[in-house]
């Protein structure tokens, strides 16, 4: 766990805000393991919240889309685990604007038992206006932390995974 305090994200994201966080997409590719969550005040989110989506792994995987290095868009995958029983969504992201927001929707849902997937179905593309996204805040390369504001209203702060290969994807 980071230790961040509502202080620390709630300055960071004002200096987003005022001058971007300049973000490029080849910055974000790795698995990014969920750290911390606070609501949309920046307080802690509920007892034990953060524990439990640690528990459960929850991570959010970015890997390249293309091959050109100044593309900004990302494959994105959204994945939670139970011992050999893994709940994943797949799709594409783009990075747009110079905060910038990591707009991103889900193309498929996979439940897979080890390497064997027991399900898997297409989801559809939402409208353009109720794309989810992540509002990129701060990203650390020293301490290895990502943190973003959800389209919910949500705080995140992810820790870049270095046991995976390079993008887990």
């Amino acid at each position: 766990m980071t230790g961040i305090s509502r202080d620390e994200l709630l300055h960071w994201e004002q200096q987003a805000r005022r001058s971007g966080s300049s973000i490029e997409a080849t910055e974000l590719v790795a698995r990014w393991t969920l750290d911390q969550v606070f609501d949309r005040t920046g307080h802690p989110a509920g007892f034990g919240t953060s524990a439990l989506l640690r528990a459960i792994q929850a991570c959010l995987i970015l890997a390249p889309q293309s091959e050109h290095p100044s593309d900004q868009a990302l494959a994105v995958a959204n994945q939670v685990s139970l011992g050999p029983l893994l709940l994943r969504f797949e799709g594409q992201g783009q990075l747009i604007g110079r905060r910038p927001l990591l707009q991103f929707s889900f193309a498929e849902l996979m439940i897979k038992l080890g390497a064997l997937t027991l399900h898997r179905r297409t989801i559809p593309t939402p409208d353009a206006r109720s794309m989810p996204f992540f509002a990129l805040i701060k990203l650390d390369h020293h301490a290895g932390t990502l943190v973003a504001r959800g389209r919910g209203g949500g705080l995140a702060v992810w820790r870049r995974d270095s046991t995976q290969s390079r993008h887990g994807w």
